[in-house]
């Protein structure tokens, strides 16, 4: 393992204490807890707060969101592991300004039971919160059973529409409903080149050779659809991009943003090969793309690959996607 770091088991709590001293316009420890982070200021009074919660290793996902517009606190666990009950509560205690708060994460085991237990714990402060899990993983189960699927790279684009709804001053129901629309329409596929490795673990979670790549792979090194050789990034576009094509089953005429994402260690100049390809094909199928990202939004360490997420916009969606945001990876 060649990694920069003290010792592997204050990873996460080292990485956050670097990231709220080098943005402290954005970012604050909450007090008493030491993965906990909450926007610099105090939640602004009768504004539904928004927050998500998942394990350390994704960078900018999930604690780089919090800021205007975005996310009004994040709890953060290990690597690749669940925050506590305790810290997601003390993320939403964070985030309340009366209004209730929006739970926002990834449709993960461990991060819904502890998320559900935070929320119970809450309502003796008198906070009243919703739920909505990103499930937009089209490689980990099929459509008849999307419930089960994976929260991956969609979390970003959906993070920023329910900012904006929150900002804009909408209740808590109408902030929830807003976000359900924006999850329900994401659709995210990747593909990995190469394994990461867990600073605890100190060895790659997976073992990949030079000339494979996984389609499907998930973001904590779970098995994706198919292993086959390493193709040429047209193919590899392709590969992302159809089976999105298939479960969306968008008409002609229809705007769709993408969002084209490196896992880690690609190269931003690959994500633009790729995202060329993906800009024809949607151009050809008769779909218009409107404020595409490209880069580095949704991490796994520093495991090699890219995933590719769709969502077809509406004028509402767009708009709150337009709306004004800032936090230290994304400003608009």
């Amino acid at each position: 393992m060649k990694k920069i770091l003290n010792d592997p088991f204050s990873y996460a709590e080292e990485t956050l204490k670097g990231l709220t001293r080098a943005y402290p316009q954005y970012y604050r420890l909450v007090e008493g807890t030491a993965r906990v982070i909450a926007r610099a200021g105090e939640p602004r009074q009768g504004k539904v707060g928004i927050v998500s919660g998942g394990g350390s290793g994704h960078l900018p996902i999930f604690t780089g969101y919090v800021g205007p517009g975005f996310l009004d606190a994040c709890a953060c666990g290990d690597v690749f592991a669940s925050p506590s009950a305790d810290e997601m509560a003390a993320a939403m205690r964070a985030a309340n300004g009366g209004a209730g708060v929006l739970r926002l994460y990834g449709n993960y085991g461990g991060d819904v039971m502890n998320f559900d237990m935070a929320g119970e714990m809450v309502e003796f402060d008198d906070i009243t919160s919703t739920t909505v899990l990103l499930a937009d993983d089209v490689a980990s189960a099929p459509l008849a059973e999307r419930e089960k699927r994976r929260g991956v790279a969609g979390m970003v684009l959906t993070f920023k529409i329910a900012g904006a709804a929150a900002e804009a001053g909408l209740d808590l129901d109408g902030v929830t409903k807003v976000a359900q629309r924006a999850a329900d329409g994401c659709r995210t596929m990747g593909v990995a080149l190469s394994s990461c490795t867990v600073p605890q673990a100190g060895k790659p979670t997976f073992t990949i050779a030079d000339d494979e790549m996984e389609v499907g792979m998930g973001i904590h090194g779970e098995p994706g659809v198919k292993r086959e050789k390493l193709k040429a990034a047209n193919d590899i576009a392709d590969a992302l991009l159809d089976p999105i094509l298939a479960d969306l089953a968008l008409p002609r005429g229809e705007r769709v943003t993408v969002l084209v994402n490196s896992l880690g260690a690609t190269p931003v100049e690959e994500l633009f090969i790729l995202y060329n390809r993906i800009a024809d094909r949607l151009g050809d199928a008769g779909l218009t793309i409107a404020h595409p990202l490209v880069g580095r939004y949704a991490t796994s360490m520093e495991m090699a690959g890219a995933s590719l997420t769709v969502l077809p916009l509406d004028g509402e969606l767009e708009n709150y996607l337009t709306a004004p945001a800032a936090c230290a990876f994304w400003k608009v």
